[in-house]
């Protein structure tokens, strides 16, 4: 069904998801770019970040491109197999995007808590298989919505209050009692998103524990400084995603709902490059050279 019904506002609609989308995309892919290109940027912090952009472009992309399609055509159908291969997607880069920022979470634990052990913990074999693993978890949970929906009995047409195929909005308009599946979801999603979390807050305590020991005034800025980036996306990020589940639970509203799903899905991939670039001296650094070199 959209965001809106009104014809006057779709041009204002599309044209603001174009350029929020094309800021997202050239965003991030110019930060995978970036640290591509240069082997000064070749280190775990980089990587997982290279990797946390990737994941929000194919965020993005399950959404965004479809709405404006929609907008521009007239139209708002959605297969029942591409409403299913929609929700799966954008299921899994929300999950991978919740576990790579715990993961570097734990690199700027290791990084400050334990420098001298820090090569040889974060080695190039634990990075790539943090990765990894983040990408199978997310990728059975996606598996996991996916099979539950399919369960499911719906009628022949459906109108969806959203802009995409949201879970929790699939299971409300199901004629088959739904409510097991509805406590899983949440089960799951308490677990996949608190687990991460209680991981990242045990990190950053210990993180500001350490820091707070350290005498030089300089050495307590250098801490903190390279985890600022990285703790502005994390605020960010559990943030707006917190935002938009309250706003669930008080508004009776589906298309209130999904407004607010707009910062969780769009602003927030759309801001990362932002937050990384101009907050870290060593991308804008390696971004300069790169623009240099191709100019």
């Amino acid at each position: 069904m959209g965001l809106s019904d009104d014809p006057e506002l779709q041009p204002l609609l599309f044209g603001l998801f174009l350029s929020m989308y094309l800021v997202t995309t050239l965003g991030n892919l110019l930060i995978i770019l970036t640290i591509s290109s240069d082997s000064h940027l070749h280190t775990p912090m980089y990587f997982f970040l290279s990797n946390l952009s990737l994941a929000d472009v194919g965020f993005t992309s399950t959404t965004i491109p479809k709405m404006m399609v929609d907008i521009q055509t007239h139209s708002r159908v959605i297969s029942y197999v591409g409403c299913l291969t929609q929700m799966s997607i954008v299921t899994l880069f929300g999950c991978l995007d919740s576990l790579l920022l715990t993961v570097m979470a734990y690199d700027r634990f290791v990084a400050i808590c334990h420098p001298l052990h820090y090569s040889v913990i974060m080695n190039p074999h634990l990075s790539g298989l943090l990765v990894l693993v983040s990408f199978f978890i997310s990728l059975l949970y996606s598996h996991l919505h996916s099979l539950m929906v399919s369960q499911l009995i719906f009628f022949m047409d459906v109108e969806i209050p959203h802009f995409f195929c949201e879970p929790s909005q699939l299971f409300h308009l199901a004629c088959s009692d739904s409510s097991t599946n509805n406590i899983l979801i949440y089960f799951l999603g308490a677990i996949l998103g608190g687990v991460p979390l209680t991981g990242i807050l045990f990190s950053y305590t210990r993180i500001v524990s350490t820091t707070l020991r350290v005498s030089s005034t300089g050495g307590k800025y250098k801490a903190f400084s390279t985890c600022g980036s990285h703790l502005s996306v994390v605020c960010l990020f559990y943030g707006s995603a917190l935002g938009v589940y309250l706003s669930s639970a008080v508004s009776n509203s589906p298309r209130k709902n999904a407004v607010a799903s707009v910062m969780y899905n769009v602003v927030t991939p759309m801001l990362n490059p932002f937050i990384y670039s101009l907050r870290n001296r060593d991308i804008k650094r390696a971004m300069q050279k790169l623009l240099r070199r191709t100019a």
